[in-house]
């Protein structure tokens, strides 16, 4: 799997499968920056969507830094979000007078940290994705793991050990983050 400075460079060198994947990558997050954290309905999330990445096609040449397409990204979608917001009339996310701005920065950051989590669980491998997913996030037991995957349930114990293991590398390797983005 590509990094994404790696799926940046490909971009700009014309690469139309690199394109795919970097929309590919990226479009949950932009759709729940939209549909989340502004709480914008589905018509125009899907306009923001669109806009976003016509937007990021056009400007990519101007990306300071090609580490840096997750936040930039993020900064063209709250500023999407928010001329939407302001073109209908609306002051924040619909339904919401107590609205603030740090709960649009909180939601930003709990995406980005889940958008992380996933490339990293992508990284490790789909051995150790399909383990840490059944056990976290589907809460099966040792014993229903083992027999879907055909191991013993005294296995799955050290296999989800060593696949957090390698999950924490992975995301020690990323939380160096870009300094800044934007464009140049």
């Amino acid at each position: 799997m590509l990094s994404d400075s790696q799926l940046v460079a490909r971009c700009r060198e014309g690469d139309s499968e690199a394109w795919n994947e970097l929309v590919e990558r990226f479009s949950r997050y932009v759709y729940a920056i939209s549909t989340q954290a502004f709480r914008l309905p589905q018509h125009d999330a899907e306009d923001v969507f669109q806009e976003v990445f016509a937007r990021v096609y056009q400007h990519l040449g101007r990306l300071r830094s090609d580490d840096a397409i997750r936040p930039w990204i993020a900064q063209l979608t709250r500023r999407l979000c928010i001329d939407t917001l302001r073109g209908s009339g609306r002051e924040g996310p619909a339904d919401t007078d107590t609205f603030e701005p740090a709960d649009v920065d909180e939601s930003l950051a709990t995406l980005d940290e889940a958008l992380t989590v996933r490339s990293c669980l992508d990284a490790v491998g789909d051995t150790c994705k399909e383990i840490l997913d059944r056990f976290f996030c589907r809460d099966e037991s040792y014993r229903a793991i083992g027999e879907e995957l055909g191991l013993p349930a005294g296995t799955i114990a050290s296999r989800i050990s060593r696949c957090l293991a390698k999950l924490k590398l992975e995301l020690e390797g990323r939380s160096e983050a870009p300094a800044a983005s934007g464009e140049r």
